[in-house]
């Protein structure tokens, strides 16, 4: 399994159509390339448990590294909430064995036989964390080829020297995946699975889609180094790919699949507590009043680099915790009706339900009309220029059902398609303008909703005749139980491979 994290699929096709992917090129004329549904449409960051367990989104509720918990009536990392467990748990509960380096927004299993590492290409400590299972494995491989460096993303504008740095790190991680990757296969052939996550390709999407995030434009080289590193990622994790598939058995079933797409960044989340302020209190609040993206205004405050400096000082945990406790700081609940859950992407709000919530105030009989009122003002917000800010705004119930559906906000934005990286506000002919604070998450790529896909490369298997249904992102956990023969008992898809 080679993961190409959050790969988007205009870039991986413009590359494969000049011949830049011949790896994967190459996988694809011995398989077949599929789109898979995705719980990306609405959720991009709960993607990923999907695709590690098999278990669809409402059922296992994890969405955000930071979520709700309503008894608490405070956010949390996602540590604190229970996780479903990985194909490699269920696999090593079987009596088999998996190699597993940077599994993305995942956490240490219960069940393990074999080679886990995380934050080995790269470190980013909400989501690749690093941990190691033997414990000693991670340790040991950093004696001989370094630590993986540390790369966790800060919301702000970036400086171009901070990005040229990013950019060396983003470029080699691939080859440290392969590798670590390659010298474990090589000590130890008895694998039954291997689970490479090449998680470069994720944060290079975010940071070098383009350069409309810097303050001041790179010239020169500089430039030439800075608008080429996202295809340069993309190559280096291609030429990964090949690496790794050399030292496999010619029989090795592959599969490689991207869980997210990504594109332009068209979030426009940091303005979503402020426009939610505004809809709810008939127009906009001083910048400095009520709870309304305090941690926007924070961010807004101090900059990037000086967060960065503060928060490599302080201890994972800490550090964790204190951004779990700045997400919804300053909110009075006693008459706060709605609220904007953490998000970087689309917009999430949740109602302050009775009943549900600790300190709800909304009466489960009133909340219909409440979403109603919610989604039709935010929908009154335009761009400077006029064009719809919201495309829509989606009741999560209308899509999602499931065991811990309860966990989810109860409405997801659906921004406009248009660039939002330089956006200065929004205004409402009802509501009046909302400026923004700073400059947003300093982004310029962000996720799509959609874009997922899979190659399948039969090796030992055989394909799998096409189902009745379109093919989903938890086929890809089926698709790894069965080809190792392992139960299917509770996963919701269907495998690929026969």
């Amino acid at each position: 399994m080679l993961q190409f994290d959050a790969a988007s699929v205009a870039v991986v096709d413009r590359m494969l159509a000049a011949g830049r992917l011949p790896v994967l090129a190459g996988l694809i004329d011995r398989g077949r390339r599929v789109v898979l549904e995705t719980p990306a449409n609405h959720f991009a960051a709960g993607a990923f448990h999907t695709l590690y367990s098999g278990i669809e989104l409402a059922d296992h509720g994890l969405f955000y590294p930071f979520q709700w918990d309503p008894a608490a009536q405070r956010a949390r990392y996602m540590t604190a909430f229970p996780a479903p467990p990985a194909i490699w748990e269920r696999l090593a509960r079987a009596g088999l064995r998996t190699l597993a380096i940077d599994p993305y927004e995942s956490r240490p299993p219960r069940d393990w036989r074999g080679t886990y590492v995380c934050g080995w290409g790269f470190r980013d400590r909400v989501v690749l964390p690093r941990w190691s299972l033997p414990r000693a494995a991670g340790s040991q491989l950093a004696e001989r080829h370094g630590a993986g460096p540390h790369a966790t993303e800060i919301f702000g504008r970036p400086t171009v020297r901070e990005l040229l740095a990013l950019r060396a790190k983003l470029v080699a991680a691939p080859e440290r995946v392969a590798t670590a990757a390659i010298e474990l296969l090589r000590r130890d052939d008895a694998y039954d699975l291997t689970w490479l996550t090449f998680s470069a390709a994720h944060l290079a999407g975010h940071q070098f889609w383009d350069l409309s995030q810097l303050a001041e434009q790179p010239r020169g080289r500089e430039r030439e180094l800075l608008e080429s590193a996202l295809e340069d990622v993309y190559g280096a994790v291609d030429e990964a790919f090949g690496r790794v598939l050399a030292a496999l058995p010619a029989d090795t079933d592959v599969i490689v699949a991207s869980a997210v797409g990504m594109d332009v960044n068209s979030s426009r989340a940091d303005l979503l507590p402020q426009m939610l302020a505004a809809v709810m209190n008939g127009g906009p609040l001083p910048c400095d009043g009520g709870g309304a993206g305090a941690i926007w205004r924070l961010r807004a405050a101090i900059p990037t680099g000086a967060r960065g400096a503060i928060a490599r000082a302080l201890p994972d945990r800490v550090a964790l915790e204190l951004t779990a406790r700045l997400e919804l700081r300053g909110i009075g609940w006693s008459d706060t009706a709605a609220f904007c859950h953490p998000a970087d992407n689309q917009g999430y709000i949740r109602l302050n339900l009775r009943g549900r919530e600790r300190d709800g105030i909304v009466a489960p009989g009133d909340a219909d009309a409440l979403m109603h009122a919610i989604a039709d003002g935010l929908t009154s917000f335009d761009d400077p220029d006029g064009a719809p800010a919201v495309a829509r705004v989606d009741r999560v119930d209308d899509h999602h059902a499931g065991a811990r559906a309860d966990q989810l906000p109860d409405l997801v934005v659906q921004w406009s398609e248009r660039p939002a990286t330089t956006l200065e506000g929004v205004h409402s002919g009802r509501f009046g303008d909302v400026l923004r604070r700073g400059s947003g998450s300093g982004r310029s790529g962000n996720h799509t909703p959609g874009d997922a896909w899979a190659v399948v490369a039969p090796g030992a298997h055989d394909p799998r005749p096409p189902a009745a249904r379109p093919p989903r992102l938890a086929d890809v956990a089926a698709t790894v139980a069965a080809v190792c023969g392992v139960d299917r008992d509770g996963l919701a898809g269907e495998p690929l491979l026969q």
